[in-house]
């Protein structure tokens, strides 16, 4: 029986499998240094050469699997390392407690301040940034003359690219003394930071609300107009509502962004872990990413445990947040 030839299909396997074996050695031996990605390029570039559009496919996996293996990293991470702290303190305890005092002894460990200021200063910037958002989108998308639209439309993306901390800075210097000055109080509280996370939150609103609404069938509009709707009946009455789905993207994308704001809120927010009402606008508070940042640089032990718990509490919100999102648009979809 004479010896039969590897098909082209097979080299490509086996090749395959060679990348496989060869990239995981490499990130194991070496780590993820210039090693091993200069031998993952190689094998790539190898398997590439031999047949192209299996190559592809195989890139496109990796690509795709790369985002979910980052997600499911973080996720081992921190509930490995967080939810033990929670059941050592006890999740009741940490959960609805009202102390946080890692320098008392024995130290103690409760975060409802924090989530209370993040729902708080959350909601603020919902209460500020989503109408004039959604209003602006519309301004944008069915009312705004071009020659204006060429300079706002550029300024909205700018807003977007802004760093952080160039926002903290802006707040410092602008809001806390016009807080101070119109409102009272030292300037850094709730208020401020409500308003700082609400003109943060405008362009991520603006952009998609504007998107969706374009996106809706001109027909629409021109039907409603046909029935005798002026321009701005039609675009509130007929555009908004198509666009729904749309707009409640960039609100939830809008609340991430809120509730995730980090060095922004720790530079005018006062950051005084205390448990305070909503009527107390003008005092400070202290949410949960800026309970992580000003305390992890330094934290050891069970102290660090806790902020990872502390970071873990947050991770759950923003899955909350985006499972309700997801049930309400199936819903809008059902009907």
């Amino acid at each position: 029986m004479g010896k039969r030839s590897l098909s082209k299909e097979q080299i490509l396997k086996i090749s395959a499998i060679v990348l496989i074996v060869l990239s995981s050695i490499a990130i194991l031996v070496v780590g993820l240094n210039i090693a091993s990605l200069l031998i993952i390029f190689a094998s790539l570039a190898a398997l590439s050469w031999l047949y192209t559009e299996q190559a592809a496919k195989i890139l496109f996996i990796i690509s795709a699997s790369a985002a979910i293996i980052a997600v499911a990293l973080i996720c081992v991470f921190l509930f490995t390392q967080g939810v033990p702290a929670m059941f050592d303190i006890g999740i009741f305890r940490f959960l609805t407690g009202t102390n946080w005092r890692p320098t008392w002894n024995p130290p103690v460990f409760e975060i409802l301040p924090m989530i209370v200021g993040s729902i708080y200063v959350t909601a603020g910037a919902i209460v500020i940034g989503v109408p004039i958002g959604i209003f602006a989108a519309v301004f944008m998308a069915e009312i705004c003359p071009k020659p204006i639209y060429k300079v706002l439309n550029p300024a909205i993306n700018l807003l977007a690219g802004i760093p952080s901390v160039v926002y903290g800075y802006f707040g410092m210097v602008v809001l806390v003394p016009f807080v101070r000055v119109h409102f009272g109080g030292s300037g850094m509280s709730m208020l401020t930071a409500s308003i700082l996370l609400g003109i943060m939150i405008l362009p991520t609103i603006i952009a998609i609300s504007e998107s969706a609404m374009r996106a809706v069938p001109r027909e629409l509009y021109e039907g409603a107009v046909a029935l005798g709707a002026s321009h701005e009946r039609a675009v509130f009455g007929v555009i908004l509502p198509a666009a729904k789905s749309g707009v409640m993207s960039a609100v939830i994308l809008g609340v991430g962004r809120a509730i995730g704001e980090t060095m922004a809120v720790r530079m005018v927010a006062g950051n005084q872990p205390l448990l305070r009402a909503p009527n107390d606008l003008l005092m400070g508070v202290r949410t949960l990413t800026t309970n992580v940042v000003l305390e992890l640089g330094y934290a050891y032990g069970d102290h660090r445990a806790a902020l990872i718990a502390t970071g873990v509490v947050l991770f759950v919100f923003i899955l909350i947040i985006n499972t309700l999102f997801s049930l309400l648009n199936k819903k809008e979809a059902s009907r």
